[in-house]
């Protein structure tokens, strides 16, 4: 069950004002969005086929296993960049088409789009880094971010460790989060109808199919390389993964907001979202062409609806907004979020911190 989060009168004359200010200020041309987005398409349609064809010619294990992987970290990015913003549904017109778009871009990477993004725009949007409400903070016991969370002795070196662990994340969602959401997740509303069943098992099917069955039957090397690539790839992808979802969320300085016994939530809905997310490179537009926009994640948050080609020029409105009223958001660099995350997991390896 949602909370409710705290009317505060000031905070809501300042998201008003705030959608005001964008509303009169931000200037979209759609012609010029259609040109970007499309060439950001075919850029990494073209990178991707690349680098899949090319392992049908490779007779060395070194080489193909660097160029598995490489097609894995691009299709990921590629996926990174159109998924997200496709769950909701800030592409085309038609909700029926930015779905089925998704699950195509899901699909690439193994993992099952349904539930990931009921939970993500009804869960972790309305409440981000609040324990018990955003679903995107069930996590691990072996990782602790959570202040609330309980605590246990291994967690003071969890700051070591965090970097294997993570090393298996992708793998862990493809093939047993995915599951357990399918068998045994019951929130959210999630309708478990034919439909949904198919594409379960459709993306399924698929992924090992193009991933696995085809590279088995069709490569120049060994079955026992294709094997090890496919491990490789996943580390990669994992690591990148993680220290691109945490740090957006789980860095030093970052808030959770506590909740009553009744389950409301301690701050207003836009102090939740500002103060939760944390941005990298904010004004970039080449790491916000890298990342899909997820290094803007105020500007995400503020406005989710909006798609991540604009953000960049949308934080040249935020920005100076927010800091005239004193609210200074949260931004790093690329490596100062790694820094500043794991800065983040040596702190709550403290006792009742």
């Amino acid at each position: 069950m949602k909370g409710k989060h705290i009317k505060i009168e000031a905070d809501s004359k300042l998201l008003s004002d705030l959608y005001k200010e964008v509303r009169s200020k931000l200037k979209v041309n759609k012609t010029t969005f259609r040109i970007r987005l499309l060439f950001k398409f075919i850029f990494y349609l073209v990178l991707s086929s690349i680098t899949y064809y090319s392992l049908f010619s490779i007779t060395t294990s070194s080489s193909f296993i660097l160029m598995y992987t490489l097609y894995g970290f691009i299709s990921l990015v590629f996926a990174f960049n159109f998924a997200h913003d496709l769950s909701h549904d800030t592409i085309f017109k038609s909700k029926k088409l930015n779905n089925f778009f998704y699950i195509l871009f899901y699909t690439m990477v193994g993992a099952h789009g349904e539930a990931w993004k009921v939970r993500h725009v009804q869960s972790h949007h309305y409440c981000p880094n609040v324990d018990g409400q955003d679903a995107d903070m069930k996590i691990t016991k072996w990782i602790r971010v959570i202040p609330s969370q309980k605590y246990y002795s291994f967690h003071k070196y969890q700051h070591y460790y965090a970097s294997f662990l993570y090393m298996t994340y992708s793998l862990f969602w493809i093939v047993k989060k995915d599951f357990v959401n399918y068998f045994w997740e019951e929130e959210y509303d999630i309708k478990k109808n034919f439909r949904y069943h198919f594409i379960f098992w459709l993306q399924k099917i698929i992924y090992i199919f193009l991933i696995l069955i085809v590279p088995f039957l069709y490569v120049e090397v060994s079955w026992q390389t294709v094997v090890i690539s496919f491990f490789v790839m996943h580390i990669v992808q994992s690591i990148f993964l993680l220290y691109t979802f945490f740090m957006t969320h789980h860095v030093k300085g970052s808030e959770y907001p506590t909740t009553t016994k009744d389950g409301d939530i301690s701050t207003s809905w836009v102090m939740n979202q500002i103060k939760s997310s944390n941005d990298m490179h904010p004004f970039s537009k080449t790491a916000n062409f890298i990342m899909g926009g997820f290094n803007n994640h105020v500007a995400h948050h503020l406005f989710p609806t909006m798609h991540h080609l604009h953000y960049v020029e949308l934080n040249k409105i935020i920005y100076p907004f927010l800091m005239e009223r004193g609210i200074i958001p949260n931004q790093t660099t690329y490596w100062g979020g790694i820094k500043g995350h794991l800065q983040l997991l040596k702190q709550r390896g403290i006792p009742n911190n």
